[in-house]
């Protein structure tokens, strides 16, 4: 274990980086005494290989230097980086000490490679040299806490997701979204089939909606849903670092990149953020959540941290109707190593209020490995006022929206 003095020192050097953008402010009368963050796992390869089908792409993938789904070291690097500026901000706000081990932080993962490693990283960012245990299932032993339709904790019922997914569609069905995104959808199959003219692309397909069941979720299919699969592998072989020349195979730019992000985070606006939907799939974590805001025993962790997938980000994210577009990356789409954080802020006499905030690294800073100037921004919570500000929630009413009510 690392001694105090060299936990301050490293505590010197991650501000002497810029480790930390300033935390928002508080509002006045309110300190911040609580967070909770619900993370996306960091920088991983496809989670297939290949990747996509035969013929989706002219040429071959490039390769990665782990295991389909895993995280890579240099996405556990960006992780570590994003955890020593939340450290140094935390610190700041008196939620952990800023040179010995803090003893106040619970640390839950989902079972896949890609989540524990995410977590393991995430506390060696957080308290280098401290032991912070981590709570998870074997890998790959499904965890009812982050798959509570599919396990059949939170059964869907099929008419009412149908509603959910249709609102979200809009007029014109899914037909009319994908005519809407036709000039990107040109450009993707132009950076995945090069010089081939034919039988190669994503756009040959009409998109397709597969209904829910009681036990599986809503499922985009052809144009779309492939759009979403290219558009997330061209962003995380960008956040890698590879040779531009292997980012779309050197027809991909990084301006690119963030336009077809906007795919991806279409995907999560019509199936992941419809609040019926979004408060199913958070049945088990959303209890977690809240226990955790309440809890005011005096060993009570000041920091917890799940890391889980994009699916459950967005889904919070769809609850409580957060938008925020970091730089480099599509508008609301969530960001490798991006986190909601749930602030509790309370008053003298005691009474506790909720913020969101959200926070991630730049497209360039995932590229780079660091996290000199994170993105940090308050989110208002729709629907919620509180002391006069407009987003801040009191709990009882956050409580709810995570209930879906």
């Amino acid at each position: 274990m690392k001694t105090p003095l060299r936990l301050a020192a490293l505590a010197l050097a991650v501000t002497a980086l810029g480790g930390a953008a300033p935390a928002p402010n508080a509002p006045a009368g309110l300190k911040v005494d609580r967070v909770v963050l619900l993370m996306r796992h960091g920088i991983r390869p496809p989670t297939k290989a290949p990747p996509m089908p035969h013929g989706v792409a002219a040429d071959v993938w490039p390769s990665w230097p782990v295991a389909p789904g895993w995280l890579t070291p240099h996405g556990a690097a960006a992780v570590v980086a994003v955890a020593g500026a939340d450290r140094a901000s935390f610190a700041a706000s008196g939620l952990m000490p800023a040179t010995a081990c803090p003893t106040r932080v619970a640390l839950l993962a989902d079972s896949d490679q890609r989540t524990i490693a995410t977590a393991q990283s995430y506390a060696t960012g957080l308290a280098p040299g401290c032991a912070i245990a981590i709570e998870h299932r074997a890998q790959d032993e499904a965890d009812p806490l982050f798959n509570q339709i599919a396990d059949g904790h939170a059964p869907l019922d099929p008419a009412r997701a149908a509603a959910a997914v249709d609102a979200a569609v809009g007029p014109g069905g899914i037909a009319t979204v994908e005519r809407s995104v036709a000039p990107l959808l040109a450009r993707l199959d132009r950076i995945l089939c090069g010089a081939a003219k034919t039988e190669c692309g994503v756009a040959r397909e009409p998109s397709t909606l597969t209904p829910a069941t009681a036990t599986t979720r809503p499922k985009l299919g052809g144009a779309l849903d492939r759009a979403s699969t290219a558009a997330q592998i061209l962003l995380l072989e960008y956040a890698e670092g590879k040779p531009v020349a292997e980012v779309g195979w050197g027809r991909a730019t990084a301006a690119d990149v963030t336009a077809l992000g906007a795919f991806h985070a279409l995907e999560f606006r019509l199936l992941a953020r419809p609040p019926y939907i979004a408060a199913r799939n958070m049945a088990g974590l959303s209890p977690r959540i809240v226990g955790w805001l309440l809890d005011d025993a005096p060993t009570a962790p000041t920091i917890a941290m799940i890391a889980g997938h994009d699916t459950q980000v967005a889904n919070l994210a769809g609850l409580l109707d957060l938008h925020w577009r970091v730089p480099g990356i599509a508008a609301d789409d969530p960001v490798p190593g991006g986190a909601i954080v749930l602030e509790r802020l309370s008053d003298a006499s005691g009474q506790h209020y909720i913020r969101a905030v959200y926070r991630a690294q730049s497209l360039a800073e995932l590229r780079a490995g660091t996290a000199r100037a994170p993105y940090r921004a308050v989110l208002p919570i729709a629907g919620c006022t509180a002391r006069g500000v407009v987003g801040l929630c009191t709990l009882a009413a956050f409580s709810a929206k995570l209930a879906g009510r």
